[in-house]
């Protein structure tokens, strides 16, 4: 399935059914006065996050969403029926916005979360209602009033506890596929992850948590250079990030402090959120150029960096262990017996 993460829908809620103006018309009731109904109510447009979903692809097709109009009342004082309600379901950790993309309506992180988005109009009156001492012989009624009708987006903002940043061909992919029963696209050439990737890391009975693999990123990306920095927003809601490094790169401080500077520039508070430096590919140096590679790391981001190699199962547990410990999850006695690389 496709990955889509934002959509433009066009919502209209129902409108309402028109009154009927009706007169009682039977043998031997020589005034049966006016007996029109009312007419119903339009259905209202939820939007509603569900289970299951974990992409808006749905909505590429299907852009136009419209609940049902009210019926209209007719004699003998019966009143028309309500229109059905429409619910547009989305994926957990959907945002919707107005038609100018800035103005956030809801926030749905919950399975179950619903939000009403337009509001069906009210059914007209029949001439049954407006029957008074002064005029017992109304002919007028009202016709129904119509429905709200908007244009929306939806952005996804994927769900995961932790988040993989790092340049194009960092390795993020492939450790996610070490970590996870994920099943990303690898291969040895940049931007080979062109979409969001989701893997659920279970390392015990009490220590399982989601990982998400976010497209590499390249100086420039948050004037849209590159995938862009689009991207960057799944990686809001993550509590830590693992921001791996290629350790075979000539420069890899340079990797790092360009990743930095992107997510300052995104803002969305990315850069205040605790980091994990690891470099990456390290079975493919010498020790001795690995220490140097993390020398330099450690003068630019103050922190010794770790060194994992997803092919061989280096430091990938280790990796994971400092990130559920990160996110406050009980670790105890797990490390050796529940979770196995191969």
């Amino acid at each position: 399935m496709k990955f889509l993460d934002q959509v433009k829908i066009y919502v209209q809620a129902g409108d309402g059914g028109n009154g009927c103006a009706a007169f009682r018309r039977e043998a031997y009731i020589e005034f049966g006065g006016p007996d029109g109904g009312d007419g119903g109510r339009g259905g209202d447009v939820y939007v509603e996050a569900i289970e299951g979903l974990n992409t808006l692809i749905d909505y590429r097709y299907q852009q136009h969403h419209r609940a049902e109009r009210g019926k209209n009342g007719m004699g003998k004082q019966r009143h028309g029926r309500g229109g059905e309600d429409k619910t547009v379901k989305v994926p957990v950790g959907t945002q919707v916005y107005e038609e100018d993309q800035e103005t956030l309506i809801a926030d749905l992180t919950e399975v179950g979360d619903r939000v009403l988005v337009a509001k069906g109009g009210n059914g007209g009156w029949g001439n049954l209602r407006f029957k008074t001492s002064t005029n017992q012989a109304p002919r007028r009624a009202n016709p129904g009033e119509p429905g709200q009708e908007f244009t929306l987006w939806l952005r996804l903002k994927l769900i995961a506890d932790a988040g993989l940043l790092g340049l194009p061909n960092a390795g993020k992919s492939t450790f996610l596929s070490r970590a996870t029963a994920a099943k990303p696209k690898i291969a040895d050439y940049p931007f080979t992850t062109l979409n969001p990737g989701l893997g659920i890391v279970d390392i015990g009975t009490s220590t399982r948590f989601v990982l998400a693999d976010i497209p590499g990123l390249v100086e420039g990306a948050a004037d849209g250079i590159g995938l862009g920095h689009r991207f960057l927003g799944h990686v809001e809601r993550c509590k830590v990030l693992l921001h791996l490094i290629d350790c075979t790169q000539d420069d890899p401080a340079g990797a790092y402090t360009t990743i930095r500077e992107e997510l300052e520039a995104y803002g969305g508070e990315l850069a205040d959120k605790p980091e994990i430096v690891a470099l990456s590919k390290v079975d493919v140096l010498p020790e001795e150029l690995v220490d140097e590679q993390a020398a330099a790391v450690k003068a630019v981001c103050g922190q010794e960096p770790m060194r994992i190699s997803s092919v061989a199962g280096e430091g990938v547990k280790e990796a994971l262990y400092r990130i559920a410990k990160v996110l406050g999850q009980d670790t105890e006695g797990d490390i050796e017996t529940a979770w196995s690389p191969e």
